[in-house]
């Protein structure tokens, strides 16, 4: 209720109307007149109006802010309240003066109210009217740009929710008005920038930024089939009392005039597909899982579901023959599709294709092909009625087929399925597809080259260490070999026990550097010269120094290798070493003790010689021998491993063969990198 109460103007900004009304957008002073017309209230935005503080008009004549107008006389401001108290209510212009004495048209609603003290008062609420025009104009301007205009328009809040829109938008969207009220923006437009186009948006909210002329390369939830650029402007809307902050914008379908960075953006995903594919295909040398991840890089960003089957040739230097059956073994798969997609694309393990299929079109071209899914597919590619049933079920309506063909060989095929919610594929799906296929089956053939050579490796490692080791009633033997895991390649590891006249025993360990065929080859040379050179009772250095010229003549680079000879009529026995880690000796009273005083230089350096030493082994000592798998890991310091080494050989207790089990239980890494071999051997003295 107004009061006739001077008020402190200091606290008083402009009024504005409920929001909507068109004073929203004006500054209003308010003030009073009582009944001898002379001003009671100087309410809000009056001093912004007219210049004077409420002290300097209060109780003064109303005629001081009214100079009136030719023919209006002196007293304007008496008839304005006058007109007020008659009719109720009066709006009109009159000419109004500031403080500074400059004159300027104003607006004015006038009404009367009582007063506290219950005396009338007339209220009067005062605009300029050049921004009473100049709103009016804007929104007659702006209804009519809303409905005419031919470029999109729309009004965002700061979560960029749709609060208004033009049907020029909407058309573009391909959406209806009302579906997009009260949605974020990225629900209607998808882009394929990380983003970056919600968050300029954002900016625009936050910091006040305006965005002009950007242009933006996307699809929209009404086109998702359609590429298409818009040349896009966004500036932060003016915040009224009562509403909320947000974004207006202009939006302009400029796709003709750039279809080039509507190809870029495709051009991107293809890219960005393929990026994606380098890095997570090949990780390993297993071919299922190679396999697995060519499905997994392919869905769900370019398909629906996807399989990867290896063809199972008769001979692979035999060419295809189109009018024989094509024989493949499934060993990947995946979809993003509900059942029965899921049951289609993983229930065959074996898959036989019938002459003329689509595959048999595919293999004679050597190139993606894509096909519907219809009833010419069903009939010549579809297995039979339950299978062709499922596919017609899935949901998907094509299908590319692409051969993964590596050093001239098809090593399989890769099919990748599309539901009716994406597009059929193009030819440059067809140009992408060829080259995830052509990297997918590189990978795989060096996985089967692998493998093949890893088996080749392994049956020759197995075939040259010992079947049985020598036996005597003054040892008992316990030996392990663990062959390195499927990630890497065989070593050269070996070992070997070899009886001696007189009793005596030889153990022999090495290591040939290096992986492969190669590697087993050169530590089979190495094994089998040692066992013929030890039964002629040579010394351990003098063994050393044949088997070093041996690796020097067959060009085996770096080898080590450690030989003990054990007497068992006095424990004697003669330790010489070719850069091997040292053995460990643990006495019966429970001591580990390290024998590292000959660590001599590998095998096939030359030029160094090897040295010996002698130790004298109690009765039930065990001696433990072993390679650097056992002690070396990735992340850890061989010191370390040593140390654990000793510590778990402390520990040992009861049987050689439970004791060996432990330590590499303990010790061995769960994907080791190398091969490791492990001899424990308890020794006995003859007694006389």
């Amino acid at each position: 209720m107004p009061s006739d109460r001077p008020s402190d103007d200091r606290a008083s900004g402009p009024l504005r109307s409920e929001p909507g009304a068109l004073l929203e957008h004006v500054p209003v002073a308010v003030f009073g007149i009582d009944d001898d017309d002379r001003i009671c209230y100087w309410g809000p935005g009056a001093r912004d109006l007219f210049g004077y503080h409420a002290t300097e008009v209060l109780s003064k004549p109303g005629a001081l802010l009214l100079s009136g107008a030719p023919g209006d006389g002196p007293d304007a401001c008496s008839r304005m309240a006058e007109r007020g108290r008659t009719l109720g209510y009066w709006r009109g212009r009159l000419r109004a003066t500031h403080q500074d004495g400059t004159a300027f048209d104003c607006g004015f609603r006038v009404f009367p109210m009582t007063g506290v003290d219950g005396r009338s008062v007339v209220m009067a609420l005062a605009s300029r009217s050049d921004e009473l025009d100049r709103v009016k104009t804007n929104l007659v301007f702006l209804d009519a740009l809303f409905e005419t205009c031919p470029i999109g328009l729309v009004m965002l809040d700061e979560e960029l929710r749709y609060l208004h829109l033009n049907q020029a938008l909407a058309d573009i969207d391909g959406l209806p008005i009302d579906e997009h009220l009260g949605r974020r923006l990225p629900e209607i437009m998808i882009t394929s920038d990380g983003g970056e186009y919600e968050r300029m948006l954002r900016a625009v909210t936050a910091e006040g930024r305006s965005l002009t002329g950007v242009l933006v390369g996307l699809r929209t939830r009404g086109h998702p089939d359609r590429d298409r650029v818009l040349s896009v402007s966004f500036f932060p809307l003016t915040q009224a009392v009562g509403t909320r902050p947000g974004v207006g914008g202009l939006l302009v379908d400029v796709t003709d005039r750039e279809q080039a960075i509507a190809e870029a953006s495709a051009g991107r995903r293809r890219l960005a597909l393929l990026d994606r594919a380098s890095a997570l295909i090949g990780t390993t040398l297993d071919v299922a899982t190679t396999a697995q991840e060519l499905v997994e890089a392919a869905v769900p960003d370019f398909c629906d579901a996807a399989v990867v089957e290896l063809v199972e040739w008769m001979d692979e230097r035999e060419p295809f023959e189109p009018a024989l059956p094509v024989v493949t073994r499934r060993i990947a798969s995946g979809t993003v599709l509900p059942p029965p997609a899921t049951e289609l694309v993983s229930e065959l393990e074996v898959v036989r294709y019938p002459p003329g299929s689509a595959i048999h079109q595919m293999l004679s071209t050597g190139r993606p092909i894509s096909v519907p899914v219809d009833h010419e597919f069903m009939v010549r590619t579809a297995l039979d009625a339950t299978r062709a049933r499922l596919l017609a079920d899935s949901g998907l309506v094509y299908l590319l087929i692409a051969p993964l063909i590596a050093r001239g060989t098809v090593q399989g095929i890769a099919i990748f399925g599309r539901s009716a919610a994406r597009p059929a594929f193009t030819e440059q799906d067809l140009s992408l597809a060829g080259e995830l296929a052509s990297r997918a089956a590189l990978c795989l053939d060096n996985a089967r080259l692998y493998s093949r050579e890893r088996n080749i490796a392994l049956t020759l490692q197995r075939a040259l260490l010992p079947s049985s080791l020598a036996t005597s009633p003054y040892l008992r033997i316990a030996h392990r070999y663990l062959p390195g895991s499927r990630v890497t390649e065989v070593g050269g590891d070996w070992y070997d026990v070899i009886a001696l006249p007189d009793h005596r025993v030889a153990l022999v360990v090495g290591d040939v550097m290096g992986h492969g065929v190669s590697a087993a080859a050169a530590m089979g040379r190495l094994r089998i010269t040692a066992r013929a050179l030890a039964p002629h009772d040579q010394e351990p250095d003098e063994l050393l120094t044949e088997l070093d010229l041996c690796a020097q003549e067959t060009g085996i680079e770096l080898a080590t290798c450690l030989y003990i000879r054990y007497d068992p009529t006095n424990g004697r026995t003669r330790i010489a070493s070719a850069g091997h880690p040292p053995p460990l000796v643990l006495h019966p009273d429970g001591r580990v003790e390290l024998i590292d005083e000959v660590l001599g230089v590998p095998l096939g350096v030359g030029g160094r010689p090897f040295r010996k030493t002698e130790i004298d082994l109690p009765d039930g000592a065990i001696l433990a021998l072993y390679t650097d798998g056992l002690i070396e890991a990735r992340g850890q310091d061989i010191d370390e491993g040593l140390h654990a080494l000793r510590t778990e050989l402390g520990r040992a207790s009861g049987s050689l063969e439970a004791t060996a089990d432990r330590i590499l239980a303990r010790l061995a890494p769960s994907a080791p990198t190398d091969d490791t071999v492990l001899l424990l051997a308890r020794v006995h003295r003859m007694r006389r």
